[in-house]
């Protein structure tokens, strides 16, 4: 993908986690305030809007609940590559290989996932190859999405062969609050925008359609 990159010896943030991650051991012990911190800084509805519409073009629509569960679980394969900050937590600083939009935000690491979902896929009898495809996808286009937002370090896409931080040259996404300060005015905004450009995204998802054959159940 062409666009603006960046070495990240250059960053004056590489060291530093973001706002809402401070690193000490009592918080590394407060297991539901880790969890609260990383489902926050996971917390983007375009991510989500990606996970929704996988769901949808993969699976039969005729059971709801059980369409909501694929929703909730490509969704959450959707925002992976976020389960990086909990890094923070350990040390591992902003712009390390395996910082906040290293490694996991990779292409290398979406095929990785991708195989990964494939095996998996044919241990419970599903579309091996369609689901694999579809999840290197999904998580793939975390990074790319990433490199459309205002904010922070760009994403390592190419890991392991270049730690090159990527943005892309047009980025109308604004970056979102990580941890509790989601919950905010500014992540209101953010979810707000969010909201309006992958409106069409959500439609697909959740537009009524008739049922057809050769989807997973």
């Amino acid at each position: 993908m062409h666009g603006r990159s960046r070495h990240l010896e250059h960053d004056s943030d590489l060291g530093r986690a973001p706002s809402g991650w401070p690193v000490n051991a009592d918080q590394l012990r407060n297991p539901l305030g880790l969890w609260w911190n990383t489902l926050g800084a996971m917390a983007s509805l375009g991510h989500i809007a990606v996970g929704m519409a996988a769901a949808r073009s993969l699976h039969t629509p005729t059971n709801p609940g059980k369409l909501f569960g694929w929703m909730v679980a490509w969704s959450l394969l959707s925002m992976l590559p976020d389960a990086d900050v909990i890094g923070f937590r350990f040390g591992v600083a902003y712009g390390d290989p395996w910082g906040h939009r290293g490694a996991t935000h990779s292409l290398a690491f979406a095929g990785a996932v991708g195989l990964g979902i494939g095996a998996l896929a044919r241990l419970g009898s599903l579309p091996a190859l369609r689901m694999g495809l579809l999840a290197t996808a999904v998580v793939a286009s975390h990074g790319l999405l990433d490199t459309l937002t205002d904010g922070g370090l760009g994403c390592a896409l190419f890991w392991p062969f270049d730690p090159t931080r990527h943005f892309a040259p047009f980025r109308p996404i604004p970056v979102a609050p990580i941890g509790r300060h989601f919950i905010s005015r500014e992540g209101m905004r953010v979810a707000l925008t969010e909201l309006v450009l992958f409106a069409p995204v959500f439609a697909f998802a959740l537009w009524p359609r008739h049922q057809t054959s050769g989807r997973a159940s």
